[in-house]
């Protein structure tokens, strides 16, 4: 579970979930590699994915009503999905009407929103959508990202559901599996948006490990603040986090872990625990910003904050090729003009 923010118990959806792997695996479905776990999209016949609890999920035809987490829906739109979306929950659209940044390249005007915050789904919006495939992030096995636990048996009830691990893998893992399933529901991996997509990443991939030989010895501190407290997150665990330390970056490894080791929690007095020479900060609505953070001495007091050395961090990324590429590419920015200051 990621940073818990703004929740009054402990939950996966508050930690900062992030990701690694220096590997980054061809595409699969015919960009230079394969991934057997799925039977390839037809216009009739069964129809078959295995997901990663493992579990074998099958339809008698190839689902064409996907009901998924927003981040999901936007990164099977990255993959070429379009039509097959009817459904989304999650964090979506804001209050002025905006979408967002999870929602990427997703026509949030032609899905049905199921819920917009945590703990809202919509049971009887679902079973109206006569979901075929019901999607999402799994980030500790058997819990499915954003389903709420007390109407989960109701909801899981009305589809087959496909749960990816998007915690203790590097972030090129997610990302292939949410394309092999991309292509089982009919996307074409050899379309030229898809491909550019990936170039961009491993292009971004590099920058980050150039970034590193160039400018080294920088101490980077993911986290994310809420009211009372002080959150770091744990690259042992954290998808994209570890994906940037296998790619060379100096992170944070946290010492004292709660529960499903994503993150420590500290005392706003006790934020200054771990030096850092730049902060990637949770950019999420529901935890709080640098104009908030600056009323908290302790924050403000922190040298790479006096040094203007935080950048903004997507905790929940979109797990497609362009999805992380910006956030590669963001982060090899932030590390070359990094000073030593902790």
């Amino acid at each position: 579970m990621p940073v818990p923010v703004s929740r009054p118990r402990l939950t996966r959806r508050g930690l900062l979930s992030a990701g690694g792997a220096l590997a980054v695996g061809a595409l699969p479905g015919g960009c230079g590699g394969a991934d057997d776990s799925a039977s390839p999209a037809a216009t009739g016949g069964p129809w078959s994915f295995t997901d990663d609890r493992p579990e074998k999920v099958t339809r008698d035809a190839t689902p064409t009503r996907v009901v998924a987490f927003t981040g999901v829906a936007a990164a099977l739109v990255d993959f070429g999905l379009d039509s097959q979306l009817v459904g989304v929950f999650g964090e979506t659209t804001r209050s002025d009407g905006s979408k967002e940044p999870q929602a990427g390249d997703l026509d949030v005007g032609k899905v049905t929103v199921l819920g917009n915050v945590w703990g809202e789904f919509s049971i009887e919006k679902y079973a109206a959508l006569r979901p075929e495939l019901l999607v999402t992030h799994m980030y500790d096995p058997g819990a499915f990202w954003y389903v709420p636990d007390e109407s989960k048996d109701k909801i899981l009830a009305l589809a087959p559901t496909v749960a990816i691990q998007t915690a203790r893998v590097p972030m090129n893992r997610p990302i292939e599996r949410y394309a092999a399933l991309a292509a089982a529901l009919g996307a074409d991996l050899n379309a030229k948006k898809v491909t550019d997509a990936k170039a961009r990443f491993e292009a971004a991939a590099e920058s980050v490990r150039q970034a590193v030989k160039a400018n080294p010895g920088i101490k980077v501190l993911a986290a994310s603040g809420s009211p009372d407290v002080f959150y770091a997150s744990n690259p042992k665990v954290s998808t994209d986090l570890m994906y940037f330390a296998e790619l060379g970056v100096d992170i944070v490894v946290p010492t004292k872990l709660e529960q499903g080791d994503y993150f420590e929690a500290l005392s706003w007095e006790n934020a200054d625990k771990f030096p850092a020479d730049l902060i990637l900060l949770d950019n999420r609505t529901t935890a709080l910003q640098p104009a908030d953070l600056a009323k908290k001495p302790t924050w403000a007091a922190l040298p790479a904050v006096k040094a203007n050395q935080v950048t903004p961090w997507d905790a929940v990324p979109r797990f497609s090729y362009a999805g992380a590429a910006p956030l590669l590419e963001n982060l090899a920015k932030a590390i070359a003009a990094a000073k030593k200051v902790s």
